[in-house]
């Protein structure tokens, strides 16, 4: 017995009991499993022969009266999507950029029994907030919605633990840019510099190797886009 027959004939009897109630004339969970299923296969990127790059976030809309169905039964039902999707994955040999992570949101647009996947892949992030311990940045990163200081003399972005800021993004080198800090008369410049990297980057939108960045300017690096923001003047934030 598959992997997926397994989790189905799981839900088949959760349903049976006390989903029962709840998803008469509505969506099925098994539903939802299959649907994730496609949705990764169908956004699968090749990194090598064996490999396969996948979306780790998705997002279920669903009509409120199904979501409200499925309210109580939300949180544990959204991990037994999680392990079986991460079975599929295991068989296919894809690779998700970070954990997976699914969440149910009511749609306006949909009725009962219909629903919608969203998906995207997300890396998660590690910084080293140690360098910022005793100053505060005026110039920073947004990376899948985390904040992240640029300081002097910089900071190197890569996938392996050498780097400064770590991206677990399959797309990224250990060592992939480096993000070159320098103070002049009390104002910061910035530049962004390819290490040499498999990818390569884009800012904004154009494949370069180094490049001045400013308030706004948005570097993607495998799958994963970071975005300069300038926060102002230490004195600013006091």
């Amino acid at each position: 017995m598959s992997g997926f027959q397994r989790f189905e004939q799981k839900l088949e009897q959760l349903i049976s009991g006390v989903f029962a109630r709840a998803f008469r004339s509505a969506v099925q969970p098994v539903e939802i499993s299959a649907a994730l299923q496609r949705e990764v296969d169908n956004n699968a990127q090749i990194l090598s022969r064996d490999r396969r790059l996948v979306p780790n976030d998705f997002a279920v809309e669903l009509s409120s009266a199904d979501l409200d169905r499925l309210a109580p039964y939300d949180n544990a039902m959204a991990r037994d999507l999680s392990d079986q999707l991460q079975d599929h994955a295991d068989s296919q040999g894809y690779v998700f950029p970070g954990p997976v992570q699914i969440a149910f949101e009511a749609a306006e647009d949909l009725t009962t029994g219909r629903f919608r996947i969203r998906s995207r892949a997300q890396a998660s992030v590690t910084g080293d907030h140690d360098r910022t311990r005793h100053r505060r940045p005026r110039v920073q990163l947004d990376v899948n919605g985390t904040k992240h200081p640029l300081l002097p003399p910089g900071v190197v972005v890569g996938r392996g633990i050498e780097a400064d800021l770590r991206i677990s993004d399959p797309g990224i080198s250990r060592r992939h840019v480096e993000f070159v800090v320098t103070e002049n008369h009390g104002d910061l410049e910035v530049s962004v510099h390819d290490l040499g990297s498999t990818n390569g980057m884009l800012v904004d939108g154009r494949k370069i190797d180094r490049a001045p960045v400013a308030d706004g300017t948005v570097v993607r690096i495998g799958n994963t886009e970071l975005t300069v923001r300038v926060v102002g003047d230490d004195a600013d934030r006091e």
